[in-house]
Formats: structure tokens, sequence, C-alpha cells
């Protein structure tokens, strides 16, 4: 079946984002959107929330906008800031394109092109943890049938737009038999009306040895909450470093986009990485449906990275991140 969801809302034929700076040199890279933006003329205005302790006005503005960007922010909850807003706007699926760059520094093959899918709400991180006693503490794992469907069929429907054949599966149901049991069995059963991906499984250490050693054997990946977290940082290793890959969340009403690894240095302020928050912001194009700048801008990444080879410390170069912003914007104009 179609998956619906409620178009982002436009006001005179832009669109209004909500941005969340966050601490750190998130609140550089987010000036480095702009830049970009504005030099390729992106129909986009951003409502900033520049409070360290926003909490529920970031919440309300996502919700009304339909659409945000984001760094690292501390102030939502005593947990993790990015299970509480996970959780508050139900963005139940976490995507990340790991797609390599030839001529920078890594690891791994400069073809790799993986797409992992995350369940985004459950799993370990479902926030449920008590201490019965003291020196005792028990922590919840949550996995129920009707999360895991509309996650399965949310990847299954985007890895069929996109021309995906292959699709593994990834958990620890030997061991987990009913949590990680109940997803594999779920997954397996929504793929069956997706007969033109091959579906297999694998479990997450096993999983974890094959990324390294044969990464080029994975085209999709699907995964509970945890083990998608630690995949993903894996791919992100091989490929050079967090400062490449965007992390992707959507629900059925809002979608939020930041930088895909946690690892990221939010404190180097002059030398980080403006490409994972970059690539961020064209997803949050490509989920607007201004594909045109959202291509322009990936153009012009590559080739900044690719052919004028203007890399930052982190994969192997001198330049600063204003450098590499200024790269960018000259190949857009």
């Amino acid at each position: 079946r179609e998956i619906n969801r409620l178009p982002p809302p436009t006001y005179g034929g832009r669109h209004i984002v909500t941005m969340l700076p966050g601490v750190g040199a998130g609140r550089q890279m987010m000036e480095y959107v702009k830049e970009v933006f504005q030099a390729a003329y992106v129909p986009v205005d951003f409502e900033v929330i520049d409070d360290e302790n926003a909490g529920e006005s970031a919440l309300t503005s996502i919700r009304r906008n339909g659409v945000g960007i984001k760094g690292h922010i501390p102030c939502l909850a005593d947990t993790s800031s990015n299970v509480t807003l996970r959780s508050h706007l139900d963005l139940f699926v976490y995507l990340v394109h790991c797609k390599s760059y030839p001529n920078i520094r890594a690891r791994g093959p400069d073809d790799l092109d993986i797409y992992v899918f995350r369940q985004n709400t459950e799993g370990e991180y479902a926030m449920l943890e008590h201490e019965p006693k003291p020196g005792i503490v028990e922590s919840l794992k949550i996995i129920t049938k009707d999360n895991t469907v509309r996650f399965a069929r949310w990847a299954f429907e985007f890895a069929k737009r996109e021309g995906r054949k292959k699709a593994t599966v990834v958990h620890k149901a030997n061991i987990m038999k009913l949590s990680d049991g109940l997803f594999l069995k779920t997954v397996l059963d929504v793929a069956k009306d997706y007969p033109e991906v091959e579906v297999n499984d694998m479990i997450i250490d096993n999983c974890c040895m094959q990324i390294v050693s044969k990464p080029k054997s994975f085209d999709v990946i699907l995964t509970p909450n945890l083990y998608g977290n630690i995949v993903t940082n894996i791919i992100c290793g091989l490929i050079g470093g967090p400062g490449l890959m965007s992390g992707q969340n959507y629900g059925d009403s809002c979608a939020v986009f930041e930088v895909a690894s946690r690892h990221i240095s939010f404190q180097d302020e002059k030398f980080v990485n403006p490409v994972a928050m970059l690539n961020a912001s064209r997803n949050l194009l490509n989920h607007l449906k201004k594909d045109n700048h959202a291509e322009l801008i990936k153009k012009a990444i590559r080739q900044t990275i690719v052919e004028d080879r203007i890399h930052t410390p982190d994969i192997g170069g001198t330049h600063s991140g204003a450098e590499m912003v200024e790269s960018i914007k000259k190949h857009i104009k």
C-alpha cells in the first residue's frame, strides 16, 4: 500500500524549516547551511530556536513546520535529547545513506553505497530503566509488531522506489528469541509483499564482521534501534569518518535531519567538516520536493571533495570548514 504523508506547509511558495543549532560547532555548521542555501537561491526560511534550553518550544516548532534540521541539542530531557525528540515526534524511521567519496582518506572501497534503516523509537532506546534495589539495574527492550510493520513497510517502499535489489535484516534472534525474534519474523512477513527485493537475515556480530571484510555485499540493511547505531558507525569509519554522512529521521507527520554520527567533533569550529550537515540539508530539500536545488548542492559538494580535493583534516586534508564551503558556493554559482 502507499504510505501517506502530510505535505510540509509553505508560505508564499517558501518553506519554513525549524533550525536547532544546539551547542558547539553545530552553530557554525548551521551558518554554513544558510550560506549554501543563499548561494543556491533555495526557497526556504529558517525558524531558528537558538536557546539551549528550548525544550518544548523546539518540539512545537517542528510539529508546526513539519520539518527540521538540528545540531547537538543536550537540553530536551535528562536522558538523550535525540531519543526524546524521536519519541515525542514519533520519528520511527532512521535512514542513513552510506555512500563513499573517491580521493579521500578512507579504509573502505571508494564506491560503497548502502542504505541503513534503523527502527527509531523502540528496542534498548525505549528509555525504560529502573533500579529496583541498589546495585541492580533493569533495562527493558521493547519490540512491538505494529511499529515493526510500519517501519519495515516504509523501508521496503523506499528500497523499491530506489531500485534496490537486496535487503539484509540484522538481528540477534538466536539469543533474544522473543524480542529480536518478533522483529525478524515481522520484517520477513512484510517482505513477502515486495518480491522484487531479495531478503536475507544476519546476526549482528556476523554483520559487523562482514561489513568490515566484505562491505560491498550489502545493499539495504534493516535493523532494530541499537544495532543500527553500531552498524552505521562502523560504515562511517570505513568511508572516512563522521564528517560525511547525514542522518534522516522520518515519521508520518514530521521529518528531522542531522549528521549521522554523534562522534563528529562539535568543538573544533574552524576545522569541523561541514559536509555531513550539508548532506543533511540536501536530504531536507529532497523531502520538500526541491530536487533541483538538492542536486545542485550535491554536485557542488562532490566537485569540492573529489575533483578539487579540498579536505578538512578529518579526511586527510588541511583546509578549514570555511574554505570547503567557499568552494561549494563557487561551484553552485
